[in-house]
C-alpha cells in the first residue's frame, strides 16, 4: 500500500493514477471527501492534525508526503508526521519540498522545509526529496478571468523562470515511490525554458485561438491574492523569487529528464492539455 497525501491536487491526483496503474494498492489522503479512482482508498485527513492520518497510514509499506499551506505557517510541526508513519510502519517516505530549500535557504518558509528534509534524512527511513520550482499549474489561477474577461493579471510580468509541468513531479515521484535506486536522491523539477507570465498568457491565447489581455499587477496586490490561500511567509518568499530570480532559479534542471528518460513537458503541453479551464 502507498500513501498518497494531496492526492485530489495537481500533483497527486496524476500520482494516484500513475501508482493505480503500474499496479500499485494506493490510498488516497485528502482533507475533504473526494472522488478518487477505481479501487483507490480514500481517507479524509487534515494532516495539521497528524493523528488524523493514523488510519491511512495501515499496512502502509509508502508515503508521499505533500505539505498543506497551513503546515508552513510558524507553529507547524510537519515533522511529527514522519514520526507518524516510522511509527506505523512505513518504510519509505518522498518528500514533496521546493527548489528555494537550495536557492533561497535563509526564507522563513524555506528554513522550515530545510528542517523537515533533515528530519526525513535522520528518521532511518528510505527517502526522496523532490525540489520543483514554480508549477505550470499556478495558471489555473488565471482561469476565471480569462474565462469571463479575456484577461490574466499577474506580477513581474516579463520576469520568467522554468515552470514544470505537475505531471512530471507525478511521474518522478511515482519513481521514487516504486524503485530503489532513487532512495536517498534529492531531483530539483524544472520546465525545459525560462517562460514570463506575459509568454504564458500569450501560450493561452493561441491555444484558445482569441486574444488574452496581460495586466500587470503590483507586488502588494500579488501578496493579497496569495495570502487568500498560502501563509504571508510563504507568500513573501514566493514573491522574492518570480521578482528576481537568481541564477540558480533560472537554470534548466537535467533531472526530469535523469529520472524519466525524456525531456519535461513545456508551458504549451500542459496548456493544451487544460484549455477546458479556460474556456
Amino acid at each position: 500500500m502507498i500513501v498518497v497525501t494531496g492526492a485530489t491536487g495537481n500533483v497527486g491526483r496524476p500520482l494516484t493514477r500513475a501508482l493505480t496503474e503500474a499496479g500499485e494498492q494506493v490510498t488516497a489522503v485528502s482533507r475533504h471527501a473526494a472522488t478518487v479512482p477505481d479501487g483507490v482508498r480514500h481517507v479524509a485527513a487534515d494532516l495539521a492534525e497528524p493523528a488524523g492520518l493514523t488510519p491511512a497510514l495501515d499496512e502502509a509499506k509508502a508515503l508521499f508526503l505533500l505539505l498543506s499551506g497551513d503546515l508552513h505557517a510558524p507553529g507547524a510541526r510537519p515533522a511529527d508526521i514522519i514520526g507518524l508513519a516510522e511509527a506505523s510502519g512505513v518504510r519509505r517516505i518522498v518528500l514533496l519540498s521546493s527548489q528555494g530549500v537550495a536557492t533561497r535557504p535563509l526564507g522563513p518558509s524555506r528554513v522550515a522545509m530545510r528542517a523537515l528534509e533533515d528530519a526525513l534524512r535522520e528518521s532511518g527511513l528510505d527517502w526522496a526529496v523532490l525540489r520543483p520550482g514554480g508549477f505550470a499549474s499556478n495558471a489555473l489561477t488565471w482561469a476565471e478571468s480569462v474565462r469571463t474577461q479575456g484577461a490574466v493579471a499577474a506580477p513581474f510580468g516579463d520576469v520568467g523562470v522554468p515552470v514544470v509541468d505537475p505531471a512530471d513531479i507525478a511521474e518522478v515521484a511515482a519513481a521514487c515511490l516504486l524503485d530503489d535506486r532513487h532512495t536517498g536522491g534529492v531531483y530539483e523539477l524544472t520546465g525545459p525554458e525560462v517562460i514570463t507570465p506575459r509568454q504564458q498568457t500569450e501560450a493561452i491565447a493561441a491555444a484558445l485561438g482569441s486574444p488574452v489581455r496581460f495586466h500587470e499587477l503590483t507586488r502588494d496586490e500579488a501578496k493579497a491574492a496569495m495570502t487568500q490561500f498560502v501563509p504571508a511567509e510563504l507568500a513573501d518568499d514566493t514573491l522574492d523569487i518570480i521578482a528576481a530570480p537568481n541564477p540558480a532559479e533560472l537554470r534548466i534542471s537535467p533531472d526530469v529528464e535523469r529520472v524519466l528518460g525524456r525531456a519535461p513537458r513545456p508551458f504549451n503541453g500542459w496548456v493544451a492539455r487544460h484549455i477546458a479551464a479556460f474556456r
